[in-house]
């Protein structure tokens, strides 16, 4: 997959991990474990976008937290990029400092609560670890391992609307012939009742 990485650096405002770089170009946008989706320069819909608008509104969350002392975020929230989201809703986020993106490591926090995980590594060791069960990310469900381990890739699902049905010309008289024989009192001629309608 081709990712024109200066424009996405240049979106983005920073420079990125050169072992995400081979990760995007290697799998492209999806899921792992049917579980965990990393963002993606061509995430299929906003929510899974790279440079879409949830790294920013998670970044947002996370300040009014650390500023409000609802959860304490282990980090300053301008330090952390959401990289990735869990179907619980956990995050994962680059800790970007220091300066070279090559040594950022990786954080976890749990979905509407107070517990952080940090991971001594990059992005790709934590996936290799947390896939061949060496390392349990405690916000991560005990049996992720039970399923499928791999990677299923994500594919723009389009909308279509079903076809309208189309009804031939209304049989008055068959109508009124099954309403009479069915004890519906129907008159011989003019509208035909809505529940007689809604009965045959």
């Amino acid at each position: 997959m081709t990712i024109r990485w200066d424009t996405v650096e240049a979106d983005l405002g920073m420079p990125l991990p050169s072992d995400y770089k081979e990760l995007a170009e290697r799998y492209g946008p999806g899921r792992f474990c049917d579980y965990l989706s990393i963002f993606h320069p061509h995430g299929v819909v906003e929510f899974v976008n790279l440079t879409g608008p949830v790294p920013g509104r998670v970044r947002a969350h996370l300040r009014k937290d650390h500023d409000e002392g609802t959860f304490a975020v282990p980090y300053d929230p301008d330090q952390l990029f959401a990289i990735g989201s869990t179907d619980n809703g956990e995050y994962l986020f680059w800790i970007t400092t220091p300066a070279d993106p090559d040594a950022w490591h990786v954080a976890v926090n749990e979905a509407r609560g107070p517990r952080w995980f940090t991971y001594d590594g990059n992005l790709t060791a934590l996936l290799a670890a947390v896939l061949d069960g060496r390392t349990q990310v405690p916000q991560f469900p005990a049996d992720l391992l039970s399923g499928p381990r791999g990677f299923t890739p994500s594919h723009p699902t389009l909308w279509k609307p079903e076809p309208p049905t189309s009804h031939g010309p209304v049989d008055t008289a068959a109508i009124r012939a099954w309403a009479q024989a069915h004890g519906y009192d129907v008159p011989a001629r003019g509208r035909i009742p809505l529940e007689v309608h809604e009965a045959w």
